[in-house]
């Protein structure tokens, strides 16, 4: 049996549409063996909701690997969940992330990191996810139709936190993208491109003075608020209450922030009550960055 532990992975922070990703301390743990007969049980998140048969992502992810090399085992997976689903934590990249390491592992590792990663991104459609529930860190990457293009950097897990609240509703991604537009204006373009190649220069030099700059976004945030009450007032008074930068996780419909680790809880508790005041049920975590990516257990 292989054991896989993928992390949660908060993607875009702010400015860097579909580009930039960071994975946190929030974890799914997917076991896998071969077997006589397709089995498939669902722990914790997702349970009694996500598939058990052969729609469940996870082995759709794996069984994309299984076909390439012509195989025709069934298998046996297990899965401990416990990132939520449709809240913009990466539950679907972990999936298929998962799905496609540890069949890797059965198989005996016949496939390379960078065959994993455009396996995985062509199965989710775009990378931000997808390479840091891969690499851990903070990554940076582009997909050209063919072959994705990353880069990672680690980040400072003494000093860092990131501060998630997450409300007690279902956003799909695909929901999410609806409301974004079709065309936007050159001065929103140079607003965004410019916060996200300083926020990478500033990520590289561990500097983290003007977070708060670097953070803002013109491009789906302004757009997806109207989705997730309580969205524009966290993000407007995030910084009052400890938060360095604050952002859409994601697509939502949680919010992140990034904050010196004493003041997490209380940011937590002021992001949760924002949500309360919408009446919205809500929970925060805080999480640390992840720089080592996805593990095989022993």
């Amino acid at each position: 049996m292989v054991r896989v532990k993928v992390p949660a992975t908060i993607a875009n922070l702010g400015p860097g549409f579909d580009t930039l990703g960071v994975a946190v301390s929030l974890f799914n743990i997917i076991e896998m063996n071969f077997s006589d007969e397709l089995k498939i049980e669902v722990l914790n998140e997702g349970k009694n909701i996500l598939p058990e048969n052969e729609v469940n992502l996870v082995y759709q992810s794996a069984k994309k690997v299984i076909d390439r090399f012509g195989f025709e085992r069934k298998l046996h997976i297990r899965l401990i969940n416990n990132i939520p689903l449709a809240r913009g934590l990466g539950s679907s990249a972990a999936a298929i992330v998962g799905g496609v390491v540890a069949v890797n592992e059965l198989l005996g590792k016949p496939l390379s990191m960078d065959e994993i990663i455009n396996i995985a991104t062509n199965i989710e459609g775009h990378p931000d996810n997808v390479v840091p529930a891969l690499l851990g860190g903070f990554t940076v990457s582009l997909f050209d139709g063919e072959k994705v293009f990353y880069k990672k950097f680690s980040l400072p897990e003494k000093e860092l936190c990131f501060v998630v609240a997450v409300p007690q509703f279902h956003l799909k991604t695909s929901d999410a993208r609806k409301v974004l537009p079709e065309k936007i204006s050159l001065k929103d373009a140079v607003y965004n491109m410019s916060r996200t190649a300083l926020f990478v220069a500033c990520v590289a030099q561990k500097d983290f003075s003007f977070l708060d700059v670097l953070c803002r976004d013109k491009l789906h945030q302004p757009y997806r608020s109207s989705l997730i009450p309580g969205m524009e007032e966290i993000i407007n008074r995030g910084m009052e209450k400890g938060l360095l930068s604050v952002f859409l996780s994601g697509a939502g419909p949680s919010i992140a922030g990034i904050c010196d680790k004493k003041d997490a809880e209380k940011a937590g508790k002021f992001m949760v009550g924002t949500f309360n005041n919408f009446g919205i049920k809500a929970k925060y975590l805080i999480l640390n960055p992840c720089n080592e990516g996805v593990s095989v257990c022993t």
